[in-house]
This record gives structure tokens, sequence and C-alpha cells, in this order.
């Protein structure tokens, strides 16, 4: 289990380099949005290219953030039934949905987007917009940021089953930060 728990922490970090990196990505869309509008509405000049540029780090953000997401433990949960169980039947839960839905339907959909991406690459497919931007760079987030949710859901499924079998602690529980946990209630010592 140690070797497991050494490729889940590895997965980890992959998946937390990218999301520091492409958090950044919001802040430049950001400015590309402020700066297109401001040139459009201020000097009537508007470009394809910038709008097409801020979909694309959209996209990025979006795609390349969700293995991230996961291991912030961030996803949309139905909180009103999972409150209700105990922390080795969440687990469970989470066992089984990754098992059975999550890393079937990201390799599938990693696997099913690559031949799209080449086929892009390989012909330089470019936007039927006047003045757009090449497509590729588009098309491979989809393989790229399902295949980091599929890295991501083999870390989450390690730390599962470690806890499940006591080698590890609670995956799922809310971390607590600077005395507050995530969910903003003030904690009192540890749990």
């Amino acid at each position: 289990m140690s070797l497991l728990l050494k490729l889940a922490a590895l997965i980890d970090w992959i998946n937390t380099r990218v999301g520091q990196f492409t958090i950044w990505l919001v802040l430049a869309a950001s400015v590309i949005s402020a700066g297109n509008a401001f040139s459009r509405y201020g000097f009537s000049l508007s470009s394809n290219a910038m709008l097409e540029v801020q979909w694309y780090l959209f996209a990025a953000v979006f795609t390349l953030c969700a293995g991230y997401t996961f291991l912030r433990n961030q996803h949309v949960r139905i909180d009103l039934i999972s409150n209700r169980m105990s922390a080795k039947g969440r687990n469970w839960v989470d066992v089984i949905g990754i098992v059975v839905f999550l890393i079937p339907v990201a390799t599938m959909i990693m696997w099913m987007s690559w031949p799209g991406f080449v086929d892009s690459y390989v012909n330089m497919e470019e936007s039927s917009n006047a003045g757009g931007l090449i497509r590729w760079p588009v098309r491979l987030l989809i393989p790229v940021g399902f295949g980091l949710l599929a890295l991501q859901a083999i870390s989450e499924l390690i730390k599962r089953v470690a806890f499940l079998t006591g080698h590890g602690p609670d995956p799922l529980e809310k971390p607590v930060e600077h005395g507050v946990a995530a969910g903003g209630d003030a904690q009192e010592g540890t749990k």
C-alpha cells in the first residue's frame, strides 16, 4: 500500500502544479477580455482572434483544472445524502463511483478525443471565423484534461482504499485551514 500511496502523492503533485499554473489563465483571460472590450468600445476595433483566445483560456481552465478540483474535493456533491452517511459509507460510494463511472468515462473521452486532436493538428485546422486561430491547441485540451482527471481518479481511489483498509486518513474530511474548515465552520482542535 505504501508504494500505491507514493504513486497517489506523485499524481497529486502533478495535478497541484497544473492547477496552480492554470489558475493564472483566469487572470490572463480577464485581462484579454477587458482589453478586447476596451478596444471594441473605445476605438471600434475588434478581433476574432482575441475572442477565441478568451475561449481557449476558459477551455484550458475548465478542462485542465478538473483533476485539481477533484484533488481538492471541490466537485459538486449531494451533501444532503452524503452527510448522513458514515465516513466509510461515503468512501465506499466514492470507490464505486470512481471505478464504475469516473475512470471509464474519463478514459473513454480521452481515447475518443485523441483522433480529433491528431486530425486537427495534421490538417492545421483553423477557425471558420475571419482572423481566427488554429484549432489543435484547444482540441488537445480535451484528452489532456480528461487524462489528468483519470490520473486523479486513480489517486483518489488509492487514498479511499487506504482509508477503508486502515492505512490512511479519511480523504473526504474537510481540510482545516488557519483554524477554519473549508466549509467556513470554526474548528476546535482536531478530530
